[in-house]
């Protein structure tokens, strides 16, 4: 009798034992499989060793990558200790190397203060590991072991003594796991330069020994900072204007929590802050985060209230007016954070919000009465701030009063399709009237609409937001799309429902100035249109660079290789032949409507020529 395959009962029940968990769903311990998590597993060790350096025990840190995918991380701490485990019988670093939650996070009196507090770090590298080295020093000896996929293959085994006292971790990724075992050398870096500012007094080296320089030595940097988080601001800050001689610097600590801010505000438009946890990252913020924010709020409001500076204004300030143009770091050193999942991506200790509130609120309070004169610059950026933001909202609802689903018309310039269904329609805009006209000759009326654009557009980058939503190119854009801004809770988003056209391509000819014009669209369209980036529907056109023609036959070519090499085809290597006619397009509007079809606006051409388009 065939089983059913259909039949669920108790043998269908799997319990994964040891570490075959963590190969099983790798994702659910480091986030992902691609390179992103191939890099957590280093920033897994380094935060080991960061934590000894917390507890007071290490000042020295290096990470070496080597020629074969593997990776070393080497501190000069405690060493983890090698002695039998009680309870398990076996050798302690076994235990922390295999064994899922096991460590000394757990222990208060062994680490005040840590990052890896789920006791799986350094065995989920284990586990995803195709061959892993431990190695200790320790008690006047070295001990090591090895593994292979989280499974020991040797015992713990003394091979030396040491008067010196540390750790050497030396791993090599699973390739049957991660999709690419390419460490890149920049990320590492820039992780390193954020533990050195982090944490005063340590010294971090990276040498990759994958890139030589000039002298024959390997690629390196040394990290170390004096200044801490000061210095990190300044550092962030190095390319912008700063309103103050120096970032205002807060420390502090309440109920076993240590706070520690520095903060500056520039000339710029943007806000940046930068957070941490026990020297976690922690991207998307969190109670912390929240706390600052509070505080600044609060005081600066505070403040201007007080002092008569926002008595004129007719309209009302907020959160987001006080943070335009602030850079800012927020790091905190909590016993027992509560992370949101094992990536440690954002702090969710509710007590760590009015904590942080607090301190940082006591510190701005007494800087702002001691300094009036920096006082009235940051509160006069602020009304500045808030000043741009309402013009920018009148700007906003003008371009929403002009598009075409709320009673407007459609751009002058605009030569929009016949057809009304947007999944098969495909807008193009393209630079300038000349390439616009020859565009409008060549498309296919049914479903290709053409929008010529004056010039450069506006640099959304350097720009206040009300002077972008002035700006007559951007306007036509947001009018001939159909989309819309949207305000909610605070926060401005884009109505993309009634977008007119599913394929937005930018058109610009192939040069310098092309490619800045592209720069320029694409920039607008990931700060003010991204839904569009994030859901595949802006693309990059790739029009030819040449036109290679003997007598009858012709070629386009969009590369020299491609040039040359139809040259040779036609001319059999011939260099005498001078039937060869090459025609180089310096811009769309010296291509026919024909050729412009069949290069770039075909969509079957397209299709085949896909690897030559850039689609975001």
């Amino acid at each position: 009798m065939t089983a059913n395959k259909n039949e669920y009962g108790a043998n269908n029940i799997q319990a994964l034992e040891g570490l075959e968990a963590v190969r099983k769903r790798p994702g659910m311990y480091i986030g992902s499989t691609d390179i992103k998590g191939l890099h957590h597993l280093v920033w897994e060790v380094v935060d080991n060793s960061i934590d000894e350096h917390l507890a007071g025990y290490c000042d020295r840190i290096d990470v070496i990558v080597h020629t074969d995918h593997s990776m070393t991380v080497k501190d000069n701490g405690r060493g983890i200790p090698v002695g039998l485990h009680e309870k398990l019988q076996k050798s302690a670093l076994e235990v922390v190397m295999t064994v899922l939650h096991a460590g000394g996070k757990f222990d208060k009196d062994t680490y005040k203060v840590s990052g890896g507090l789920h006791g799986v770090g350094v065995s989920c590298v284990n586990a995803l590991s195709e061959y892993l080295r431990a190695e200790v020093r320790r008690e006047g000896k070295v001990f090591s072991q090895e593994y292979s996929q989280g499974k020991p293959t040797t015992q713990v085994i003394e091979i030396g003594d040491s008067d010196e006292t540390g750790t050497i971790i030396s791993f090599r990724p699973d390739s049957t796991i991660f999709e690419t075992l390419d460490f890149k050398y920049e990320t590492l870096a820039q992780r390193l330069k954020e533990l050195a500012f982090l944490n005063k007094g340590l010294y971090l080296y990276i040498v990759d020994e994958r890139e030589t320089e000039d002298d024959g030595s390997y690629r390196s940097e040394t990290f170390h900072s004096e200044g801490g988080l000061m210095e990190f601001v300044q550092y962030l800050d190095q390319s912008r204007t700063p309103l103050l001689d120096e970032p205002i610097h807060i420390v502090a600590k309440k109920d076993d929590v240590e706070v520690e801010v520095a903060l500056q505000y520039n000339t710029g438009y943007s806000e940046n802050i930068y957070s941490f946890v026990n020297n976690i990252t922690t991207k998307e913020g969190g109670t912390h985060v929240s706390g600052f924010k509070r505080a600044i709020t609060r005081e600066f409001s505070k403040y201007g209230n007080d002092n008569g500076f926002f008595s004129k204004l007719k309209f009302t300030i907020s959160g987001e007016d006080f943070r335009e143009g602030l850079t800012a770091v927020v790091s905190v050193k909590v016993q027992e954070p509560q992370f949101k999942g094992q990536t440690k991506g954002e702090l969710g200790n509710s007590e760590v919000t009015a904590i942080v509130s607090q301190c940082v609120g006591d510190v701005l309070k007494h800087y702002l009465e001691e300094n009036p004169r920096k006082a009235k610059i940051i509160v006069g950026k602020v009304v500045l701030a808030a000043t741009a933001r309402e013009a920018a909202r009148k700007a906003r609802e003008s371009v929403q009063r002009k598009n075409i689903l709320t009673g407007g018309g459609l751009p002058g310039k605009l030569s929009d399709c016949t057809s009304k269904d947007p999944l098969e329609s495909e807008i193009f805009l393209v630079e300038g009237d000349s390439a616009g006209g020859t565009a409008k000759q060549g498309r296919d009326r049914h479903f290709q609409a053409i929008l010529p654009l004056r010039g450069k557009i506006l640099n959304v980058e350097k720009a206040l937001e009300h002077k972008i939503y002035d700006n007559e190119e951007i306007k036509n854009m947001f009018t001939a799309l159909g989309v819309s801004i949207e305000e909610k809770e605070g926060e401005r988003i884009l109505n993309i429902a009634k977008l007119r056209y599913h394929k937005v391509v930018i058109m610009c000819d192939a040069d310098v100035d092309g490619s800045h014009i592209t720069t320029l669209i694409l920039t607008f369209f990931f700060r003010y249109m991204r839904a569009l980036v994030e859901k595949g529907h802006i693309y990059v056109a790739a029009p030819p660079l040449y036109q290679v023609r003997k007598g009858k036959q012709s070629q386009y070519c969009w590369t020299e290789e491609e040039r040359k090499a139809a040259i040779e085809s036609y001319t059999h290597g011939n260099a005498n032949d001078g039937s060869v006619k090459i025609q180089r397009y310096k811009g769309l509007g010296e291509m026919n409507a024909e050729q412009l079809w069949e290069t770039t606006m075909d969509p079957i051409s397209r299709t085949m020529r896909r690897s030559r388009s850039m689609i975001l």
